[in-house]
């Protein structure tokens, strides 16, 4: 299989001048270059391409794009992370589309609006039960009240914030980072001071207590849902272990 520049500008909505860009950077070398000049790109340079932009959308930059794939040979490995994360996505993004469904087709019909309904794969009490039982039903009552609180664009910030420190885990799971490597532990203390700053959180206010963020740790790895933000148990153990050596280091 071979594609030339222009054919997989178009298949991938990028541009010949970007991918010209990824080369001389050394992210992206053509298989060949024609006679005429022409680039061409077999499967291996087409598959480190999927991979590329599978990074890009996780908000990697370009140089920390070229680190993962120099780290992470295995490629096969590496599109299953990915892959875990984006069914994980899929099915929390198919939730929603369903939920507004139901929501524009009881407006259309004039039927029932069920809060219930409406609110599939935005919930963010899915998690109730587990916080009251481990820190009380105070911890999660103040947490509830703290985001029923915000704004619209206030939520959108956290969630761009969580979701950017859930890619760089993930990223750094893919590079095969040590957990106790200086990489891993500036992780795992942005990941404890994005824990403190949740009113209700033990610690909250001060630094977040040892207990509370082992407990969580372990939870990363012992609940599917937790790991799928993780990019899947692999992920989520590297994020556990980071954040114990931390807890035991700082906490």
């Amino acid at each position: 299989m071979e594609a030339s520049i222009q054919q997989v500008a178009r298949l991938t909505g990028t541009t010949s001048r970007t991918l010209r860009h990824y080369d001389a950077l050394g992210l992206l070398e053509p298989s060949r270059i024609g006679e005429n000049g022409y680039r061409f790109y077999d499967g291996d340079a087409l598959v480190r391409l999927q991979r590329i932009l599978l990074l890009r959308d996780l908000g990697l930059g370009l140089s920390d794009i070229g680190r993962v794939l120099d780290q992470e040979q295995d490629e096969t490995t590496a599109l299953r992370r990915h892959l875990e994360w984006l069914r994980s996505e899929q099915d929390r993004l198919a939730r929603q589309v369903a939920s507004v469904e139901r929501t524009i087709t009881a407006r259309q019909d004039g039927g029932p609006i069920m809060a219930e309904e409406m609110f599939d794969g935005f919930d963010h009490t899915v998690h109730r039960d587990e916080v009251e039982q481990r820190w009380g039903a105070q911890a999660y009552a103040s947490s509830d009240a703290w985001w029923r609180g915000m704004t619209a664009g206030e939520r959108a910030d956290w969630r761009a914030r969580s979701a950017d420190l859930a890619a760089r885990w993930t990223a750094a799971a893919a590079a095969g980072t040590g957990p106790a490597s200086d990489e891993a532990q500036e992780l795992a203390a942005t990941h404890v001071a994005w824990l403190g700053s949740i009113p209700g959180t033990p610690g909250h206010g001060t630094a977040p207590v040892r207990d509370y963020v082992v407990g969580l740790a372990d939870m990363y790895v012992a609940d599917e849902r937790f790991a799928a933000n993780y990019g899947g148990t692999e992920g989520a153990t590297f994020v556990r272990d980071a954040l114990h050596e931390y807890a035991a280091r700082h906490l």
